[in-house]
C-alpha cells in the first residue's frame, strides 16, 4: 500500500485544479450595511440587528426577539394536546395522574424477572391511558416522574417534559402511539438504549408502490452530455446566530456559547475562558458577520457575478441556531427563515431552491404528519405557509409549487429554468429526533412524503425529465441519523429511477463534508457495475462543532445534469480571534477539486462524470491507498485544525462503508464510532 503525507496529497489536489475564480477572499472588515435596509442601534463591537420586515407576515420583527442581552426563558408558542377519550372532571383527572405516577413508578422499581424493555413498555401503557384521559396534566407528571426517578437532571427533566418544549408532543405519542408494540420499542429505546435495542429494518413489500416497472432500456434513456456546463452553488446549515454576543464565553460547558448566558463552569463566575471573537466560534453558530462573508465570497470564487451569476443554488437546510427550547419559537424561526432568504436574494443573484432542516420549526425537530387526527394534522401548518410564501416572493417557485409545499410539510417539485426537475422533500419524517414518527412506525410512509415523491419521479421518467432530489437529513452514512424503515423505502426509490431519471441525490445535516453511493439490489452488491447515483452531502456555513465553515460550487453537464467538477471553500475559525479590529474579514480560500483530489487515484477520465461508478472508484482507490482516507477525513472537517486523524484500519474502513451506505440497514453493518469528526473518534463497543 503506498503512504503519502496527507497534506501533500492535499497540495496536490490544489495545484492541479484550475479554479474558476479567484484562490481566496477577504471581504472588507465589518458587515456591508447595504445588507438590510433598517437596523436597530446596537453597542459598538457587536453583531447587527437588523429591523426586518417580513413581506409574507406582513411585521416588523422587533428588537427583544434576537437582541443578545435578553435572551428569552420561555416558548410563547400555543402546544396541542389529543382529544379525551372521555370527559372527566378536573378531580377524577388529577386522580388519573396520581394513580398513573404511582402504577409507574412501581412497575421501575421492581425487581423482578421483567427486562428492562418490557418494564419500560409496560410503563408506557400506563402513562398511555392517562395521556388519553387527562391530556393537559400528562407533560407536569412526566417532568415529576423524571426528577423523583432520578432519569435526568431537573433543568434537563424540564427542558425534555414541560409541556412548553416537548411534554405536549410526548403526551400526542403517548395517546397514539401502539406503546406495547414497535412504537413502543422506538419509544423505550429513544429514552435509553438500556431500556430496548434499537428495532432493526422491518420487511417491506413493495408491491404497489410504484405505478410502473422499471424500464428495460433505462439505462439508454440517460442524455448524451451537451458539452455545456453552468456553475451550481451547494450552501448547506448556515445556522445563523443574531443573537451571537461578541465577547461572550466562547468556550462554555454546555449549551450553544458566545451567548450572554453560556458559561465555563470549570472557571470563577464572570471569568471567560474563550471571548467570543466577532466572526464566530468552534463551539457557537453562525454570527451576521461570519454569514454575510461567505455570501459576499462566493461571487469572487466562484467567478460568478449579478451580470453573470450562478445558473442556481441549492440549499439543503438548517437555517436556525441550536436554541435551547425554552429559547425558541415561531417568530424566532420565521425570522432566520426571512433573514437568511433575504441574504441569498441580495448575494446571490440566481435562483435558490431551498428544503427544510430539522432546526427550521417548533419545537424543534417536530413535524406532523396530515395522517395525526384533529388539528394535530395541521399543528405545523403555519410554517409551511411561511416559507412557501417567501420562496414565492422571491421569485423561486411559481404558484404551483407553493400550493404543493404548503400541502407536502414544504416539500415541492418544479422544473428549473434550465429543463432540471427539482423534488425536494422533508427529512424530518424519517429523522430519529422527530419524536411523532415513533407512531405508527411499521408503515415508512406514515406522512405521504414519499408517495408524493414517487408520484413526481413517475411523472419525470414518463416526461423524459432529469432530477435532482434533496433533502436535509441523510438517508444513511453511519445509520446514526435517520429511522430504518423510511430510508430502506427511499434507497429503493432511488434504485427504481436510477440512474435515467435521478441524476444526483443531496443532503446536508452533519455539518460535514460527506458523501454517499447508492447502489442497485437495494445495495446488498456493491460495485462500479451496480451503482448506480451519488449522494453529496455538503459542507456547512457554521462552525458548530469544531468545524471551519464553507460551501461548495459544482459544474454540472445542461443535458445529463451529472457533475463534472465540484469545488469546496473554507474559511479557518482558529483565526477568527487575530481579526477583532483586522481592516478585512475572513479570509474564505479555495479548498480542493474533488476531480483533482480522487481522480487520478481511481484511474477516473478526465472528460467522465463525477457519478456513482466514480465515487466508487474512488473508494476502491482507498481500500489500496489509506492515505486517500485520511484526505477525505481531513476535508470532511473543512480543513479544521480540530480534526482528529483517521489511520487506523478500523477507521478508514469505516469510513469507506459509510459512503457505501445510503441507508440505515447499511450503515448499521459499519463499524461504530467514526461517523463525525467533530470530537475525537470514540469506537463503541
Amino acid at each position: 500500500m503506498a503512504i503519502v503525507p496527507v497534506m501533500a496529497q492535499y497540495a496536490l489536489a490544489q495545484a492541479g485544479a484550475s479554479l474558476p475564480g479567484l484562490s481566496s477572499y477577504q471581504p472588507p472588515a465589518g458587515y456591508p450595511t447595504t445588507a438590510f435596509s433598517s437596523y436597530y442601534p446596537v453597542p459598538s463591537g457587536q453583531e447587527p440587528q437588523p429591523a426586518l420586515h417580513d413581506p409574507v407576515l406582513n411585521i416588523t420583527y422587533p428588537l427583544n426577539l434576537t437582541n443578545p442581552d435578553t435572551l428569552p426563558d420561555n416558548d410563547p408558542d400555543p402546544v396541542y394536546y389529543p382529544r379525551p377519550i372521555a370527559r372527566l372532571s378536573l378531580h377524577q383527572q388529577k386522580k388519573v395522574i396520581s394513580d398513573t405516577i404511582g402504577e409507574v413508578e412501581s412497575i421501575i422499581l421492581d425487581d423482578g424477572s421483567a427486562s428492562n424493555c418490557t418494564k419500560c413498555k409496560h410503563a408506557l401503557s400506563k402513562a398511555k391511558h392517562a395521556a388519553q384521559l387527562a391530556p393537559e396534566l400528562v407533560p407536569a407528571a412526566m417532568v415529576r416522574l423524571c426528577k423523583r426517578t432520578g432519569y435526568d437532571s431537573a433543568d434537563a427533566c424540564k427542558e425534555d417534559f414541560e409541556a412548553t418544549t416537548f411534554g405536549a408532543i410526548w403526551t400526542q405519542i403517548l395517546a397514539l402511539a401502539d406503546v406495547s408494540g414497535l412504537d413502543g420499542d422506538y419509544i423505550c429505546n429513544h429514552l435509553s438504549s438500556d431500556f430496548c435495542d434499537a428495532p432493526t429494518t422491518s420487511p417491506l413489500d413493495m408491491t404497489g408502490w410504484f405505478p410502473k416497472p422499471k424500464p428495460a432500456d433505462c439505462e439508454a434513456r440517460v442524455p448524451k452530455p451537451s458539452g455545456k456546463r453552468v456553475k451550481v452553488l451547494h450552501m448547506s446549515d448556515f445556522h445563523l446566530d443574531p443573537r451571537y454576543k461578541v465577547g461572550s464565553e466562547g468556550n462554555c460547558t454546555n449549551g450553544l456559547c458566545c451567548r450572554s448566558n453560556a458559561e465555563n463552569e470549570d472557571l470563577k463566575s464572570g471569568a471567560l475562558s474563550y471571548p467570543a471573537p466577532l466572526y464566530g466560534a468552534f463551539e457557537c453558530d453562525t454570527p451576521y458577520d461570519l454569514g454575510l462573508a461567505a455570501l459576499q465570497a462566493v461571487a469572487p470564487l466562484t467567478g460568478t457575478s449579478k451580470d453573470d451569476p450562478l445558473a442556481w443554488t441549492i440549499y439543503t437546510g438548517d437555517l436556525v441556531s441550536h436554541e435551547s427550547q425554552e429559547e425558541l419559537s415561531r417568530l424566532y424561526v420565521e425570522y432566520a427563515e426571512d433573514s437568511i432568504y433575504h441574504m441569498f436574494k441580495k448575494y446571490l443573484h440566481t435562483p435558490v431552491f431551498p428544503v427544510l432542516g430539522n432546526h427550521d420549526t417548533n419545537p424543534e425537530a417536530i413535524d406532523a404528519p396530515h395522517s395525526m387526527p384533529g388539528n394535530l394534522s395541521q399543528q405545523m401548518s403555519w410554517n409551511f405557509e411561511h416559507v412557501s410564501g417567501l420562496w414565492k416572493h422571491n421569485g423561486w417557485i411559481d404558484d404551483a409549487a407553493a400550493a404543493e409545499s404548503r400541502v407536502h410539510y414544504g416539500a415541492y417539485s418544479i422544473k428549473n429554468h434550465y429543463g432540471l426537475r427539482m423534488i425536494t422533500f422533508n427529512t424530518d419524517f424519517w429523522y430519529h429526533s422527530n419524536f411523532l414518527n415513533f407512531i405508527n412506525t411499521s408503515d415508512p410512509d406514515v406522512s405521504g412524503t414519499f408517495k408524493f415523491v414517487i408520484s413526481e419521479l413517475q411523472a419525470a421518467e414518463d416526461a423524459g425529465e432529469r432530477v435532482w432530489l434533496f433533502g436535509h437529513v441523510l438517508s444513511g452514512w453511519d445509520g446514526t441519523n435517520p429511522l430504518p424503515n423510511p430510508t430502506n423505502l427511499f434507497y429503493q426509490i432511488v434504485d427504481r429511477y436510477s440512474p435515467h431519471v435521478i441524476a444526483n441525490v443531496f443532503f446536508g445535516h452533519t455539518h460535514e463534508d460527506e458523501q454517499m453511493i447508492y447502489y442497485s439490489h437495494n445495495g446488498t452488491m456493491q460495485s462500479r457495475d451496480t451503482a448506480l447515483t451519488p449522494g453529496w452531502i455538503g459542507p456547512s456555513v457554521t462552525p458548530l462543532t469544531n468545524l471551519n465553515s464553507g460551501f461548495r460550487m459544482y459544474e454540472v453537464d445542461t443535458a445529463t445534469f451529472d457533475v463534472y467538477e465540484a469545488y469546496t471553500w473554507y474559511a479557518d475559525v482558529s483565526s477568527f480571534p487575530f481579526l477583532n479590529g483586522s481592516a478585512h474579514g475572513p479570509t474564505f480560500q479555495f479548498e480542493y477539486s474533488t476531480r483533482e483530489a480522487y481522480g487520478t487515484a481511481a484511474n477516473w477520465p478526465t472528460d467522465a462524470p463525477l457519478n456513482a461508478t466514480f465515487w466508487h472508484a474512488a473508494t476502491e482507490a482507498m481500500e489500496e491507498d489509506h492515505s486517500l482516507v485520511s484526505l477525505f477525513n481531513t476535508y470532511e472537517g473543512k480543513m479544521s485544525v480540530k480534526t482528529p486523524n483517521c489511520t487506523s484500519v478500523e477507521c478508514v474502513e469505516a469510513k469507506i462503508c459509510y459512503m457505501r451506505s445510503g441507508s440505515v440497514a447499511l450503515g448499521r453493518q459499519c463499524a461504530q464510532g467514526y461517523g463525525s469528526v467533530q470530537s475525537a473518534f470514540e469506537p463503541s463497543a
